[in-house]
């Protein structure tokens, strides 16, 4: 089995961290540790993880990042870098980001542009400015964002071409959707900004939960391999909120039957040297 990159790993633990999203209960309403992690990859071959941040509430950001930098710094532990949550338009966004200036494990921000944001927020002069902090500070940009703002994604890469950004879940493309032309016009004018790539992930919770086979999500992982390349793609379980529809062991079983037919070297690339050299996992 190849080794496994997971570069979207999401943990919280309700009784330490607020996360307002889950306010309203429902399934992932309950802890996800570190240990409940490690028995769901158990056999899978993952052999490194990349924190994704879990939208805490405001006050909890810099807990938040000093705890998951703690994981990483824990040999025990696979955690190998972090995204901590942050916003780059904020005043304060860079004294947030001092403290943890110089820390290898530290590998980038994410703000979730579609938790009540406005459209056009990320073009804003503040977060562009923000968005260029990071990348003179040697950071990187998560996007997430909804499937019909990506040409603004694309527009925050231009203006920003000495910051990298990841583009989380396919652009949040819907494999439900009968129609997917606007998505492929629109992940191909942000695949087109060299500074960006793409992560194979998110696309499974949004699936038929009862009913979804690996045929539903081919056609969005076959584009983005085709715009992006095989150098620019890499796999995030988006764990736990793959299961919403699927079990971690049964995305990834997915993915591999998607991608079968590749060369290995280029499967290998998907599940594991992209992300070791885009994140510098080595």
């Amino acid at each position: 089995m190849l080794p496994i990159v997971d570069t979207h790993q999401h943990l919280w633990d309700l009784q330490q961290f607020h996360l307002p999203w889950l306010d309203g209960g429902g399934p992932l309403s309950m802890n996800h540790t570190p240990e409940d992690y490690r028995r769901e990859t158990e056999g899978l071959n993952v052999v490194k993880t990349v924190y994704m941040e879990v939208d805490v509430e405001a006050s909890q950001k810099t807990a938040e990042a000093e705890y998951v930098l703690g994981l990483c710094a824990d040999p025990r532990s696979p955690m190998a870098g972090a995204v901590i949550g942050g916003d780059p338009a904020a005043e304060d966004f860079a004294s947030y980001l001092a403290p943890f200036q110089g820390n290898h494990f530290l590998k980038g921000v994410r703000q979730v542009l579609h938790g009540g944001l406005a459209a056009g927020y990320c073009l804003e002069l503040n977060f562009v400015s923000g968005v260029r902090l990071l990348g003179a500070s040697g950071l990187r940009y998560d996007l997430c964002m909804r499937s019909t703002e990506l040409r603004d994604g694309a527009k925050l890469a231009r203006l920003c071409p000495e910051t990298r950004f990841i583009l989380d879940h396919c652009g949040n493309a819907d494999p439900k959707s009968p129609d997917l032309s606007q998505w492929q016009r629109d992940i191909a004018s942000v695949a087109a900004q060299p500074n960006t790539v793409c992560k194979i992930s998110g696309i499974v919770a949004s699936a038929d939960p009862l009913h979804w086979t690996p045929d539903d999500l081919a056609p969005i992982v076959k584009h983005c391999a085709e715009v992006f390349g095989p150098d620019r793609i890499m796999f995030g379980s988006d764990w736990p909120v793959c299961t919403l529809a699927s079990t971690y062991r049964k995305w990834v079983s997915a993915l591999q039957t998607i991608v079968t037919d590749w060369p290995e070297p280029d499967r290998l690339k998907l599940f594991h040297d992209n992300a070791t050299r885009f994140y510098d996992l080595s």
